[in-house]
């Protein structure tokens, strides 16, 4: 039976991140299946830049519209995905129509709000308590967010795991020469943010060369401070497969991911992983088998890249966006 899905985000192109790229593959593949995707996006709407991150736009007066397509197109089941003004809205929508639906919790909102405008993460949390408590089903990646939140006071009935995929035909072990500087070559790929704590991978004393792919609020400041290291820009498709199989280690330093798809990339490039032993890397790596993650992270560093690349491989072909969407479709709700 095909569905008609409203989803609705506030997480959207040409934001490239884990958030995005879920959400793509998802509903590519759900529409692939025969179901009929209504996507409810920034780009519909009039936006202005989010403070602190300009390349994020935040949908304004969006309520009128949410509402009239949310009445055009009478959703089966409705999914609310992230907690922006477009996430705000559709809640409204559903409540005031008494509308089940689901929603998921993709970013530490709470920690990522406190870093930048030094709101505390308590109130954080409670703004996104009250956010997702009507929802019939919260979809979260992994055990350990799930745990993090049943312990801030979320309930543990309304979680279903929602996991992550990877495109293991582009991202594959490739020819290392692809990149011609000393190794071994140590990468991060991904926002350049301050939630990403990067410079404790470019602050390590590591042989070779560290590579940073990607583009954000903070790369002329880490450019400015870290000219040794080599900054390649913003990346995608064929190019980003290439310089990624093209590295020795991929340190992932964020502490604030819930999951961090990237990492998945890496491996199907036969690419271990450095990083800190919290959520994200917890729930993704094998530890030294696939990963190492050390609170010392150039300890890390060095027991990642004596990892056999093969294993590796092998654990990123576990994931796959067939599975990932079919996770998906089974956690949503009918919307009465």
């Amino acid at each position: 039976m095909s569905l008609k899905i409203a989803f609705i985000t506030d997480a959207w192109h040409p934001q490239i991140n884990g958030v995005v790229t879920t959400i793509d593959n998802t509903c590519k593949t759900i529409q692939d299946q025969g179901n009929e995707v209504l996507m409810i996006t920034p780009d519909q709407f009039n936006t202005i830049p989010c403070p602190s991150y300009p390349s994020i736009k935040l949908s304004i007066f969006c309520y009128p519209k949410v509402k009239k397509l949310l009445d055009n197109f009478a959703p089966d089941r409705v999914h609310i995905a992230t907690e922006g003004p477009l996430g705000l809205a559709a809640r409204k929508y559903c409540l005031s129509h008494k509308l089940a639906f689901t929603t998921s919790f993709h970013t530490l909102f709470a920690e990522y709000i406190n870093l930048r405008l030094k709101i505390p993460v308590s109130w954080g949390y409670r703004l996104l308590h009250w956010f997702h408590k009507p929802a019939s089903r919260i979809m979260i990646a992994t055990p350990q967010v799930e745990a993090d939140l049943v312990n801030r006071g979320f309930s543990k009935a309304q979680f279903v795991r929602w996991s992550r995929g990877v495109d293991a035909d582009r991202f594959k072990p490739r020819d290392k020469d692809f990149l011609p500087y000393p190794r071994p070559i140590s990468m991060y790929v991904g926002r350049v943010a301050v939630e990403k704590n990067l410079e404790a991978f470019l602050n390590l004393s590591i042989p070779g060369t560290k590579v940073v792919v990607g583009d954000g609020p903070e790369l002329n400041k880490l450019k400015k401070h870290f000219p040794e290291v080599v900054f390649a820009g913003f990346q995608t498709g064929e190019m980003l497969a290439k310089t990624m199989a093209a590295a020795d280690v991929f340190v992932f330093p964020s502490r604030t991911d819930t999951f961090g798809i990237v990492m998945l990339d890496a491996l199907a490039c036969g690419v271990p992983v450095a990083a800190y032993p919290v959520q994200g890397p917890l729930d993704v790596l094998i530890e030294n088998q696939t990963g190492c993650m050390r609170e010392n992270l150039q300890e890390a560093f060095y027991g990642a890249i004596k990892l056999d690349s093969g294993v590796c491989r092998k654990q990123a072909l576990d994931y796959s966006w067939q599975n990932c969407s079919a996770q998906f479709v089974n956690n949503l709700v009918p919307v009465s």
